[in-house]
């Protein structure tokens, strides 16, 4: 028979789509109807059907933000062209298949897991078998359940690079051809625990240094190891917030290009991550005094609250998001064994206020860029542009402020040598955050503006400046 006559059937997870839907709908649960998370061991007892059954009743899928693997469109397109039969069989619940099969449009007939009977593995080579003939059918796979369906498939095509995976798809079908997909690289894990993101964490460094403890080994011993359990700990929430916003990063412009939001990494992996880090970050929270510990554990309560319901309440996820800048400057003075300073959590409670709000006014300029009213997962419209402005600019001005009558206070004259050079750095942070609002007005401000800091040379100049003055302070 030849095989530009036969069928094309279609696997959609990991095959049609990049990502699995089983594993999508239950993030979405989590947003969409949170008791769903503990309903969902009781409803695994009545099987795997089962459990797709109710989650078609509790969580909608926007078809249109889901990745696609455009290799094996391009393969559909080719076989549309030739006049094949294309059906999409897939493991999904039916209503889930017909959404994507509209979405998509190249698909002639739909094959899914409708009631209790869940159309994967042999059950799906048996309805295939059953509605087009042994080796009557063409299939697309990529994964070691499809096994069982080409052994009855004319030609087994392999979406995968997995080379065990070729080797027994080659045994098990007549004929052979493969899709390749990129794995995803050291690069992609690195990005997906945002390792540039680290950075924010050196302000637990900030305590030792305001107490004057750089002479104290165990106090820097300390704070590296705190620098160390808080990234991990920052990571672990990095992952499990990009698993709950899958859907909203991917109508992002950049954070689209993260590698859950680009299904680069399988979420099984994500879901992994999450405890993996959280765990290596308490064992070393355990090393530690333990108000360090109890930071720490709040901390990652309040991020928890933050990327489950938060931050997406106006106001209140820039001022979370402050305040998780601070809890930094508090844990970095719980390892050390230092009490922070009114001066120093005032300063810093306004100056990390000023950054939040232009994080958000940032991500909003690029949803009033892509001509949306409101932003993906979040509580703002444009037109809360002015005010995020004003509020985030006085907030700034605020920081400097207080900066400046901390160099009224009298520990000030016995730390230093001459306090004449610390009056510089007041009009230095009027530049910096003044500078700061302009750039993200124009829009050049990255959605995390301590990472645009970082990579902007005039804001290394003025660290430098500042680092400069406080030296010439202190020797001279």
């Amino acid at each position: 028979m030849n095989n530009h006559s036969l069928p094309l059937c279609v696997d959609c997870d990991g095959t049609l789509l990049r990502t699995d839907l089983l594993h999508e709908a239950v993030f979405m649960l989590a947003k969409q109807y949170p008791p769903g998370l503990f309903l969902l061991p009781f409803w695994l007892l009545k099987g795997k059907a089962y459990v797709k059954e109710k989650l078609t009743q509790h969580v909608v899928f926007d078809w249109s933000t889901l990745p696609l693997n455009q290799d094996v469109i391009a393969q559909i397109k080719i076989a549309r062209e030739k006049g094949r039969k294309i059906v999409l069989a897939t493991a999904s619940p039916m209503l889930w298949a017909e959404g994507i099969a509209k979405h998509v449009g190249l698909f002639d007939e739909v094959m899914a897991t409708q009631e209790y009977l869940n159309l994967s593995g042999a059950n799906k080579a048996k309805q295939l078998v059953s509605r087009f003939g042994e080796r009557g059918f063409d299939y697309v796979g990529n994964s070691s359940t499809d096994l069982k369906v080409w052994r009855h498939a004319h030609t087994a095509i392999v979406a995968s690079s997995n080379r065990s995976l070729i080797r027994n798809a080659m045994n098990a079908s007549e004929a052979l051809d493969v899709i390749p997909v990129k794995r995803a690289g050291l690069l992609s894990y690195i990005k997906a625990l945002r390792v540039h993101q680290w950075l924010k964490n050196v302000l637990v460094f900030i305590p030792m240094l305001a107490a004057y403890k750089l002479d104290a080994p165990e106090a820097l011993i300390a704070s590296s190891l705190a620098f160390i359990a808080f990234s991990l700990c920052a990571s672990s929430v990095y992952v499990l917030n990009d698993l709950l916003d899958l859907e909203s990063d991917r109508q992002h412009v950049r954070k689209c290009r993260r590698p859950f939001a680009a299904a680069t990494i399988p979420l099984w992996q994500g879901v992994l991550m999450v405890p993996v880090l959280l765990a290596v970050a308490l064992a070393i929270a355990l090393m530690l005094p333990q108000d360090f510990l109890i930071v720490l554990v709040v901390y990652y309560a309040m991020t928890m609250a933050y990327s489950f319901r938060l931050k997406r309440q106006v106001i209140v996820d820039v001022m979370m998001l402050a305040g998780l800048y601070t809890m930094r400057i508090i844990a970095g003075a719980a390892a050390a064994n230092v009490i922070p300073s009114f001066w120093l959590l005032a300063f810093s409670m306004f100056i990390f206020l000023d950054l939040a709000m232009i994080k958000r006014y940032s991500e909003l300029l690029v949803t009033l860029q892509q001509s949306k009213e409101t932003a993906a997962g979040r509580g703002y419209t444009v037109n809360d542009l002015p005010v995020l402005m004003s509020l985030g600019a006085s907030a700034g001005l605020g920081s400097v402020l207080i900066f400046s009558l901390y160099l009224h206070s009298p520990d000030v004259s016995e730390h230093y040598e001459s306090v004449f050079w610390l009056w510089l750095l007041p009009p230095i942070l009027l530049y910096w955050v003044s500078r700061l609002w302009m750039k993200a007005h124009r829009g050049e401000v990255d959605d995390d503006p301590v990472v645009f800091a970082v990579r902007d040379w005039q804001s290394l100049v003025v660290l430098a400046l500042s680092a400069g003055c406080i030296l010439a302070a202190i020797f001279l």
